[in-house]
């Protein structure tokens, strides 16, 4: 990454509070990059990025996040992607969406919102449907996890 930022954004959810630890990222990177709704082929990079994801990270809540909303705005003809075609997939794999835009922060703070409420939620379903306790040295699935490295 050329340039990165971390910010810390704390938000309510009903009695509680919840702090999301963002990466801000400027420049180029390896990583993938949200969807541009200008540039159709960046949709097709977004699901193939959503599939290595769905294949490591089984049952994951997606955000599926245009950007760039404010250069629709101006023109509608710049639209690059297909309204229907992104809601159809983001219905098909289970995901919200949301069309967003750095520089005038249409639905930013929608989309924080909107995960903070699903972690206080899943989180709380978790502690009412999960035994007491974790075993670390447990390995399950393909994949082992463990908090140190020997």
């Amino acid at each position: 990454t050329i340039g990165a930022a971390f910010v810390a954004k704390v938000l309510s959810v009903g009695d509680q509070t919840v702090t999301l630890g963002i990466w801000v990222r400027r420049g180029q990177t390896l990583t993938p990059s949200p969807p541009d709704l200008t540039d159709s082929s960046s949709f097709q990079r977004a699901k193939f990025w959503v599939n290595e994801l769905q294949n490591c990270e089984e049952g994951c809540r997606i955000y599926l996040c245009g950007t760039k909303s404010d250069l629709l705005e101006e023109d509608r003809r710049k639209r690059g992607v297909d309204f229907h075609d992104v809601q159809d997939y983001a219905d098909e794999i289970k995901a919200e969406l949301f069309e967003t835009s750095s520089k005038t922060g249409q639905s930013v703070d929608e989309l924080f919102q909107k995960v903070a409420e699903d972690y206080v939620h899943f989180t709380a379903f978790q502690v009412m449907t999960e035994e007491k306790g974790v075993d670390l040295g447990q390995r399950s699935g393909a994949y082992f996890y463990s908090c140190c490295h020997h």
